[in-house]
């Protein structure tokens, strides 16, 4: 190998990176610390990046639609035209959290001060249930049924008294507590300043950041840098709106259909399967399960009215409302968007069900794209292969 000016560079960096790889491998823990000390000191930033996108998606529909081209060529229309926006968006959030703290949070307190005393008097029936028409009076198993016993009263006292005590006992002092709570507040207000920041500057921020890409990497590899973030942005804002207009729906169709049917706890229900159908695939079940659990213990038989119930608007809205609200907007195909909820569960649960299934279809589409450049590269047709 010719040892030119380019060649010696490239030595140069790669003893850089090996000198790099030993000191990490040798001294991992301090590594580990190291980093760990870093992540607390970006998190306000990280999370204050992680509001500003989920704000911004409905900022660029109320800015694309209130304040259209004719509008925004006017400065003063223009100038206006974030602050609006954004305004609207904190409005509307704002909205939302009133509506919940002092509409629906009453009702679910009510809900399961209701669900303790149906609990406590469907225990007895299903005692007696069980023991005579299941177990046919057997000794032993009549005794262990009615042994079970339910008191929601000692079950608060329990709560409280963990509270109060086991909680402290963990946080070691109320000193410690408050410190948590400041810390907690003031990362969260921190983060929120930042994203309002961003949302703001949005416009210089992005050409900010293309002045030091192009500044530092070459040109070819900084226009696909930003077609992928490009291509991620929309296809995350996409997957984002689809999913929450689609749980809301299907929450309200289950308030309506219940009440409209008189099965018991409606709003409740209805509200944990709007958040469950946030998760894909899985969580609609999950809040059958939840809704059949409750039913049940006022009403076997409209327990089972709800699973039916379930099954109809399930295929309604799998079927009708699904493909409208959401549609193609991820392009992943059913397989890819089952790989990615069962791996993005089993590395960080919920949230890893959320985010992967963008993050899948990112990667899904850019393959997808070279795979097609190899093929042109090679003279065949992908249309041929598709026969």
């Amino acid at each position: 190998m010719e040892l030119n000016k380019e060649n010696m560079r490239k030595i140069r960096k790669l003893i850089l990176f090996t000198a790099l790889l030993i000191v990490v491998l040798w001294k991992y823990e301090e590594v580990l610390e190291v980093l760990g000390y870093v992540g607390h000191l970006i998190f306000p930033f990280l999370l204050g990046g992680a509001i500003a996108f989920v704000l911004n998606v409905p900022m660029n529909f109320i800015e694309r639609h209130l304040f259209m081209e004719k509008v925004r060529k006017n400065k003063v229309s223009d100038k206006l035209a974030r602050p609006v926006s954004l305004l609207s968006v904190l409005c509307i959030v704002v909205g939302v959290l009133t509506v919940v703290i002092f509409g629906v949070v009453p009702q679910l307190v009510n809900t399961f001060g209701n669900l303790g005393q149906s609990i406590t008097q469907f225990i007895p029936h299903a005692q007696a249930w069980g023991g005579k028409e299941v177990f046919h009076g057997n000794k032993e198993v009549v005794e262990l049924i009615n042994s079970v016993q339910f008191d929601w009263d000692k079950i608060v006292e329990t709560l409280i008294d963990f509270l109060n005590n086991g909680a402290g006992n963990m946080l070691s002092s109320t000193l410690t507590a408050a410190k948590s709570i400041i810390s907690g507040v003031s990362t969260f207000v921190i983060a929120f300043l930042f994203a309002i920041y961003i949302l703001l500057q949005k416009k210089k921020l992005g050409i900010q950041a293309k002045k030091v890409l192009f500044a530092f990497v070459r040109r070819g590899r900084v226009e696909a840098v930003v077609e992928v973030s490009s291509l991620t942005y929309s296809t995350f804002s996409s997957f984002l709106t689809g999913q929450c207009l689609e749980a809301v729906i299907l929450g309200s169709m289950f308030v309506l259909a219940m009440t409209i049917f008189r099965l018991p706890y409606a709003l409740l229900v209805g509200i944990f399967i709007a958040f469950t159908a946030l998760i894909p695939i899985f969580g609609a079940f999950l809040g059958c399960a939840e809704g059949a659990f409750l039913i049940f213990m006022v009403d076997p038989m409209k327990a089972l009215m709800f699973i039916v119930l379930f099954l109809v608007l399930q295929q309604i809205e799998g079927n009708l409302i699904y493909p409208h609200v959401v549609g193609n907007s991820v392009g992943l195909p059913s397989i890819w968007v089952l790989v990615a909820v069962s791996i993005g569960g089993s590395l960080m649960g919920v949230v890893g069900m959320l985010i992967f299934i963008p993050i899948v279809s990112v990667a899904y589409a850019l393959f997808r794209e070279i795979v097609y450049l190899k093929l042109k590269k090679q003279g065949v047709d992908p249309a041929e292969l598709e026969v």
